[in-house]
């Protein structure tokens, strides 16, 4: 897209942090294509397994796929909430709310013991929430495409009925992080 291409749209720089997210997750698929390490060896959290020390795993487990319909989905909205917040922004928030969501997501299902969770759902949520609370705290324009935004939020919600790894308590802890992320990004834009 060039400046000015379509009104209300700006892009004046590529979103470097938001691809840096969506490469590393590609990375770790093709990795685990090799067949030379596992989804656990990767990341994924498997319930009834003990984490004992493996608390790298609740970063690294929203960066693991099996599926390559809920990879695409969930890193589709990675790239739109997350070009959208670093637009707004910078590089970093979305990398940190990406990694913070995602982390809190699969945390809360270790400790409900809720299941297995892997994946970009509760961290692409997250994004989603951010971005949502943060526009409708500052901006708040009729001019929202706001059915795109739930159909993009109930796809990632059915993903977690339709995919177990993409796990619904994840998918909740993923969401209330993004939406906190929202309202202080919201509060520094207002100041």
């Amino acid at each position: 897209m060039r400046r000015g291409e379509i009104p209300g749209i700006r892009i004046d720089r590529r979103p470097y942090g938001t691809i840096a997210l969506i490469l590393v997750a590609l990375a770790v698929t093709l990795v685990w294509a090799t067949d030379k390490v596992t989804l656990r060896d990767l990341g994924a959290i498997y319930g009834g397994i003990p984490f004992s020390d493996d608390w790298w795993r609740l970063v690294a487990a929203p960066f693991v796929h099996d599926n390559a319909g809920y990879e695409f989905i969930a890193l589709m909205a990675v790239g739109v909430f997350g070009t959208a917040l670093e637009q707004r922004f910078n590089a970093f928030v979305p990398i940190v709310i990406f990694l913070a969501a995602g982390a809190a997501g699969c945390g809360l299902v270790v400790g409900l013991d809720a299941g297995d969770t892997w994946g970009a759902n509760g961290a692409a949520l997250g994004l989603l929430f951010a971005w949502t609370v943060e526009w409708r705290l500052t901006r708040n324009d009729e001019d929202t495409d706001r059915i795109g935004l739930w159909v993009f939020a109930a796809v990632l919600f059915g993903l977690s009925a339709a995919w177990p790894p993409a796990n619904i308590v994840a998918a909740v802890g993923g969401s209330a992080v993004g939406a906190l992320a929202g309202f202080a990004l919201a509060q520094r834009s207002r100041a």
